[in-house]
């Protein structure tokens, strides 16, 4: 998809520094950060929200947490804990419709909603 964001960073179109980058997803952080630490793990493949995930997609899912996981490790907020979001639609936050996971810690997280 030419017009979307997330599709040009992943494939190096528009340039991003990456905390992480294969041939499945990649890491960038937040632009407009809500935690000590926030950054998001996002797919190449263009899902445009989670609504559109479906069985198939289970592997990649599984890949997609497995990445946070280390960066969280990596970043210094694994034992302390911290956040893992998908904002879904207008309503739940979303303003890149392309499938992204948030990741936020390096502090207390009050509850959401």
């Amino acid at each position: 998809m030419a017009e979307c964001l997330f599709c040009n960073m992943g494939s190096g179109q528009t340039p991003v520094a990456k905390l992480h980058d294969d041939e499945q997803v990649f890491a960038i952080r937040d632009i407009h950060p809500r935690a000590p630490v926030h950054f998001m793990v996002i797919p190449k493949e263009h899902i445009p929200a989670a609504v559109d995930i479906t069985e198939e997609h289970g592997p990649l899912l599984a890949h997609l947490i497995g990445v946070a996981n280390k960066l969280a490790q990596e970043e210094g907020i694994a034992d302390r804990g911290y956040r893992l979001a998908l904002n879904v639609r207008e309503y739940g936050g979303q303003t890149i419709y392309h499938l992204h996971l948030h990741v936020l810690g390096g502090r207390r997280l009050g509850p959401e909603g």
